[in-house]
């Protein structure tokens, strides 16, 4: 798409009618238009595609701590000394009523993530046995996020019940070396494509303030945008104690909401979710449901910072949407 001399308004008109941001596009307006003009475009492309509709998902941490991997960012990794709490897979019935509660309450989707380069064996099999008692026993969705998993496994979850595959490119080709030694960005593109062929609904974003350039962002975007991801959660970085990136300011809120708004112009008609990060953002991502994002995840999960359920869905009526 040709963008120059192109308000932001125009730029989205014509995101609606069909055309496309792609790689090697002029991208300078939205870096340096004010904020309120690219949300405003944003805004029109999140009502056309999405209506007034938000997705909300909430996760548990099945399998806590020790894991081998380098992600600098992360608290479970064993390279970190984090003082998280570890813990091998949780109990089938403790998963059971953790997503009963969740369904309750009205969530879109419940998740089960593990920490690990990979679940396998003996805890794979017991992943298996919980999302089959789950499919038994709920109507909500079920995903899951088990790291670099084979063709095989895929088609396991499947056939147990299992919707949707979280697995994030964390940030650009690019910066992801800077972040992580011990897999690949093409490790975490091949595992994605694996669960699209299985027919699953991927999940997959990144995490912004870790170092990366505005470039590196926009890269990631349209990365999930040729991957043609359908759900895009958008982290902000929490820096945690312990880890490499310990020191780290945390982002304005401005920065977080251009990002937001960024993401929707390139993944249109994507669900763009609010994910760690949100108590960064004045009224709860009030401003964020409004002008690009479409989805988030919510309740007193890992990711987020202890808004409740109750208290997103109360937030999202008074401002016209709904999860329903």
């Amino acid at each position: 798409m040709d963008t120059k001399n192109l308000t932001a308004e125009k730029i989205a008109e014509k995101i609606i009618d069909g055309e496309r941001l792609k790689r090697g596009d002029d991208f300078e307006i939205f870096l340096t238009a004010p904020l309120e003009e690219i949300q405003h475009g944003a805004s029109l492309i999140q009502k056309n595609f999405c209506g007034n509709h938000v997705d909300l998902c909430t996760i548990i941490n099945g399998k806590s701590g020790r894991c081998g991997e380098d992600c600098k960012y992360c608290a479970q990794s064993a390279k970190h000394k984090t003082g998280i709490e570890e813990y091998e897979f949780l109990p089938a019935e403790e998963i059971l009523t953790a997503a009963k509660i969740n369904e309750k309450f009205g969530v879109n989707r419940f998740a089960i993530v593990t920490s690990g380069r990979a679940l396998s064996g003996k805890d794979f099999d017991k992943a298996i046995e919980t999302y089959k008692l789950m499919r038994d026993n709920l109507k909500i969705d079920l995903c899951a996020s088990h790291g670099i998993l084979n063709a095989e496994q895929f088609k396991r979850l499947r056939e147990a019940g299992v919707s949707s595959y979280h697995h994030n490119i964390e940030t650009s080709r690019r910066f992801f070396p800077q972040i992580c030694t011990t897999h690949t960005y093409d490790d975490r593109i091949k595992t994605i494509k694996l669960a699209q062929a299985e027919n699953f609904c991927v999940c997959s974003g990144g995490i912004i303030g870790m170092g990366e350039n505005w470039q590196d962002r926009i890269d990631m975007a349209l990365e999930l945008s040729e991957l043609n991801i359908t759900s895009i959660p958008i982290n902000a970085l929490m820096a945690v104690k312990g880890t490499n990136l310990e020191n780290l300011p945390p982002l304005k809120p401005e920065e977080i909401l251009r990002t937001v708004a960024i993401f929707r112009y390139i993944n249109p008609t994507a669900n763009i979710r609010l994910a760690a990060g949100r108590k960064l953002l004045p009224d709860k991502g009030a401003s964020a449901f409004l002008n690009g994002a479409s989805a988030s995840i919510t309740g007193n999960m890992l990711t987020t910072s202890g808004t409740t359920i109750k208290d997103d869905i109360e937030l999202l009526k008074k401002l016209g949407l709904s999860n329903k």
